[in-house]
């Protein structure tokens, strides 16, 4: 009996020994499969979280007239993505004066071959603003629509972050003012960015209200 009982205080305590360092042992593999999520979560945070906040910030198209936008097809903002500045207005139903007075003025090539440039572009209600004989008047005359057009086309890609206290010169030789932050931007003071950033395959675009005069 003696020896019973020996053996069975043996066997307790290696057993108590033991069981800590199992524990132990157990803890330390716990502990570090469950710090992988954590530095997993991090990692997402720096490389996905944060910079698609940047970006939907930076490089996406804002303003309330991009919600008359097509979702799909050529005249949504991925379809004019992939399209010169001139073919990409072509499908854009608000820009259809616009389009029209490019091509009287025999400025299509010139404005889809041209490499890193920004357009104001003004919208079919821009243009109602100006009396009808009077826009009749200038698109009759491709010298002056000439002049009126290409004031409204830069010869760089333009971010929001520059339009907000910035002045340029535009292909007809003039210069532009632009000011505003985050979603809200003028041009001459007298434009509103009403859908800007938009983006096609050679120009940043931005939409406005008012059709620019040159000097």
């Amino acid at each position: 009996m003696n020896n019973t009982k020996i053996r069975h205080v043996a066997v307790a305590v290696a057993a108590a020994v033991l069981l800590p360092l199992s524990l132990t042992a157990c803890s330390g593999s716990d502990s570090d499969t469950k710090a992988a999520p954590p530095s997993a979560a991090g990692n997402e945070a720096e490389t996905g979280v944060t910079p698609t906040g940047d970006a939907m910030t930076g490089d996406q198209p804002f303003g309330p007239a991009c919600a008359g936008v097509p979702k799909d097809g050529a005249g949504s903002f991925d379809g004019m993505a992939k399209d010169p500045v001139a073919t990409a207005a072509s499908n854009n139903p608000a820009l259809s004066t616009l389009v029209a007075a490019v091509k009287q003025a025999g400025l299509v090539d010139t404005l889809n071959n041209a490499q890193n440039i920004t357009v104001f572009a003004p919208t079919n209600d821009a243009f109602a603003k100006i009396p009808k004989a009077d826009l009749d008047k200038v698109l009759a005359d491709k010298a002056t629509l000439t002049k009126i057009l290409t004031y409204h086309v830069v010869g760089q890609k333009l971010t929001p972050k520059q339009l907000e206290n910035g002045t340029f010169e535009t292909l007809e030789k003039g210069t532009i003012t632009t000011k505003g932050s985050g979603e809200s931007y003028t041009v001459n003071d007298t434009a509103k960015v009403v859908c800007g950033n938009v983006k096609t395959a050679n120009a940043n675009v931005y939409i406005i209200d008012t059709v620019l005069m040159p000097k």
